[in-house]
């Protein structure tokens, strides 16, 4: 069993051609041995990746009362400052803006304001190319998303499609565009720009700039450095994946230390399943490997009962204490 966050191309599925067998039981190892991994040959070009860091530098640089403008609503998306977030009850040191799927104000679900989905409050007067911009980047991402879920299916010998027939037909998706404001000296005591957590769905697909920062936490305990190489993003499985296979998978616990007098910009997409699905264990297996004790947030993903919706709803009323609407 290794400690070393492996790179994977992943090629063979973007591109559709062989050698998915074996880029499969490299997924295999990575999300048994380690819950982390790198993924090059992603396909994402270059060009609308430098365009999305260039346009979320700008937005963040944005005076405070800009920014307001996009604030997070009811439906619980759009712009926070730092430290309105908590994690684990104590407030993150980082500003971000959360983007759902933008949906049609005559769509059904945004009819009926579900948290978390769109339509999205974008900062038009000041950035009137932030809305293409973003939306092509989660676009792209989400036929990323729907390539990865594949290989994560052959990976546990399933059908290519078993997430999609199951979950992901139409996928919950979310980008968070992060900043971490540097400390101004080492003496500070708070320094974890967010908290140790695990993520909540099936796979996060992150883009990190070069600052570094990020930290996983293996199978031996040991907290380990997951640093950014270049035109790779760094994937991990969630809480879903970990409930699906009964433990097989884990969900592994990451943080974000924040860096003396560097700015650090960190790009999460977020690839779930439908947000009104009953996420339920592989059949067949009779595994389940309970840690309820050692998470986090004490709280078992096995035991949970009800639509994917409503457990990531339960985990973000957590983190914004602030808000009033209630679960539906």
């Amino acid at each position: 069993m290794s400690n070393k966050i492996p790179i994977i191309d992943v090629s063979a599925f973007v591109n559709n051609t062989e050698n998915k067998t074996e880029v499969a039981e490299q997924i295999n190892r990575a999300c048994r041995e380690v819950g982390f991994f790198y993924i090059i040959g992603h396909g994402i070009d270059v060009n609308l990746q430098l365009k999305l860091e260039e346009i979320s530098k700008k937005f963040f640089e944005l005076p405070l009362e800009s920014k307001l403008k996009t604030k997070r609503d009811a439906q619980l998306i759009g712009y926070f400052n730092v430290g309105d977030h908590l994690t684990s009850g104590l407030p993150d040191i980082r500003e971000g803006i959360w983007i759902g799927e933008e949906l049609d104000p005559d769509d059904e679900i945004a009819k009926q304001k579900t948290p978390l989905h769109g339509p999205n409050s974008f900062p038009d007067d000041d950035l009137p190319e932030f809305r293409h911009i973003i939306l092509e980047y989660m676009n792209c991402l989400v036929n990323l998303g729907h390539k990865l879920v594949e290989c994560l299916a052959l990976s546990l010998g399933l059908e290519g499609s078993y997430f999609y027939d199951r979950y992901t037909k139409k996928p919950f998706h979310q980008i968070g565009l992060s900043h971490y404001p540097p400390l101004k000296s080492n003496t500070e005591v708070k320094n974890w720009g967010f908290g140790e957590h695990t993520d909540y769905g099936l796979l996060t697909i992150l883009k990190q700039d070069k600052t570094g920062g990020l930290q996983i936490k293996t199978q031996s305990n040991e907290w380990i450095d997951a640093p950014p190489i270049e035109n790779s993003f760094i994937c991990n499985i969630g809480d879903m994946m970990d409930r699906i296979t009964g433990g097989i998978y884990k969900s592994t616990l990451h943080r974000v230390k924040v860096q003396l007098e560097k700015d650090r910009y960190s790009f999460p997409f977020f690839f779930e399943p439908n947000f009104f699905s009953k996420v339920k264990m592989i059949d067949g297996l009779n595994t389940t490997i309970e840690d309820k004790e050692n998470r986090w947030d004490k709280v078992s993903v096995y035991d949970f009962d009800g639509t994917y919706g409503e457990y990531i709803l339960n985990k973000v009323y957590a983190a914004v204490p602030e808000a009033q609407t209630s679960i539906q």
